[in-house]
């Protein structure tokens, strides 16, 4: 029998997470489109206030497929779903499906049956969103900004609502990434992949903890993840205001030689010379500091998330960790 693994990071989502285990048991039920399937479901707290800790741990006692990682603070949705997606052992693995179920469990037996005919990634496209008409705006300007910037081909509109094959699950975990930008390391190790449309649904219950703050934060991951385009920009920019500063001095000089009384006086040039070009340096050593930063990150290798507890995986986990090792050694040493 097949394993369906299931990754869910949650925050704070009391009022969601029994009814998204419930949804996607319901998948798995005799008489269901999943029923010859086995069902791994993991759940991984950001350190929640709100009393959802202690409804995972009953979920978890009633419902041996349901696994439980609670980290021991809040270290962002990214890191919190790459760490429990390192923790999958299913044959083929959905690497995200939201507490708040905007994007629909019922999609996954459609990525199942994809994913038997051969396709290894199957990524779902919020081609419809049930949200504001600026925050579509927004997203679209996102989604179309990284993939003309980026050095792969990111999809349009897919987000880390997919299914994996095992192999790619395997090649995606294999990055040692301080601040992992999922969708991207999925498009970048290639595979073949099938992408599916569907509407994005308002949110039943609760409220996004995605604030404006986040939402920025995650965005500029995903820019600087997968592309210098910001740095040569701003050679490009630096070279050209170097040349226009240069043209702009010899017109000065021979305006000076030719018709000394048309000649500017330079005091406004030179403010406004000052401000703008010191407003664009700052701009370039922001862009710098962006890149020198996720460096620094990345090189002080400190652990993706520190977890406070598991549940109901301590066995899978083992396993995992072992099969994980296997991958990263050498092929000589592995013969």
């Amino acid at each position: 029998m097949k394993t369906i693994s299931i990754v869910t990071p949650c925050f704070n989502e009391a009022d969601n997470v029994e009814a998204c285990r419930a949804a996607v048991a319901a998948l798995f039920a005799p008489g269901a489109p999943l029923e010859g399937y086995r069902r791994e479901h993991i759940f991984a707290d950001n350190d929640s206030s709100d009393g959802t800790q202690d409804i995972l741990r009953a979920l978890a006692i009633a419902d041996p497929s349901m696994k439980v990682i609670l980290n021991a603070r809040n270290y962002g949705p990214f890191r919190s779903n790459f760490n429990a997606l390192r923790a999958a052992t299913g044959d083929a693995v959905v690497v995200f499906l939201p507490a708040d179920l905007q994007d629909p469990a019922e999609m996954i037996p459609e990525f199942v049956k994809l994913w038997e005919s051969g396709v290894e990634v199957v990524a779902g496209a919020r081609v419809n969103r049930q949200e504001s008409l600026a925050l579509r705006s927004c997203r679209a300007i996102f989604y179309r900004t990284v993939r003309s910037l980026s050095d792969i081909d990111i999809p349009l509109n897919v987000g880390e609502f997919q299914l994996l094959d095992r192999k790619v699950w395997e090649a995606v975990i294999s990055h040692d990434d301080h601040y992992p930008y999922i969708r991207g390391i999925i498009a970048s190790v290639g595979f073949r992949r099938a992408i599916v449309p569907y509407t994005w649904a308002a949110r039943r219950s609760g409220i996004s903890k995605n604030n404006l703050p986040r939402l920025i934060d995650q965005a500029l991951n995903g820019i600087f993840s997968f592309t210098n385009v910001p740095m040569r920009l701003c050679t490009f920019a630096g070279v050209g205001m170097a040349a226009l500063c240069i043209l702009y001095a010899v017109v000065s000089v021979g305006v000076y030689l030719t018709r000394p009384d048309m000649a500017p006086r330079g005091t406004m040039t030179l403010i406004v010379a000052l401000f703008f070009l010191s407003g664009v340096q700052l701009v370039f050593l922001g862009i710098l500091g962006e890149y020198v930063t996720s460096i620094h990150a990345q090189v002080r290798k400190r652990p993706l998330v520190v977890e406070r507890e598991r549940i109901n995986m301590e066995a899978d986990a083992a396993a995992n960790e072992v099969s994980v090792h296997n991958l990263k050694r050498p092929k000589a040493e592995a013969a």
